[in-house]
């Protein structure tokens, strides 16, 4: 799950940082999943976006739900500072 989500998630997206391909233009960036981790899913929790305790495809969804709230055009932006803060910062 993690690997095809950050798979689409570099396809897709263009963050003009040589992070993010944007390679698959025809596919809208509003419609990927964010990757989740182990690190991404603590900080998720930490912070409050994130309810379930599980890292499973419902706190996919369910962290996803919560970033489109954000940014519904591409909620997938966040998950560099989610998975950084987790990993860098050791938040």
């Amino acid at each position: 799950m993690l690997r095809v989500n950050m798979f689409f998630r570099w396809m897709v997206r263009n963050d003009g940082r040589g992070v993010d391909f944007g390679l698959w233009q025809s596919v809208d960036p509003s419609v990927l999943f964010i990757p989740l981790d182990f690190h991404t899913g603590n900080i998720s929790r930490k912070l409050g976006l994130l309810e379930r305790k599980q890292n499973d495809w419902k706190a996919v969804e369910e962290l996803t739900d919560v970033l489109r709230g954000f940014d519904e055009h591409d909620p997938v932006k966040y998950d560099f500072s989610l998975f950084g803060l987790g990993i860098i910062e050791k938040f």
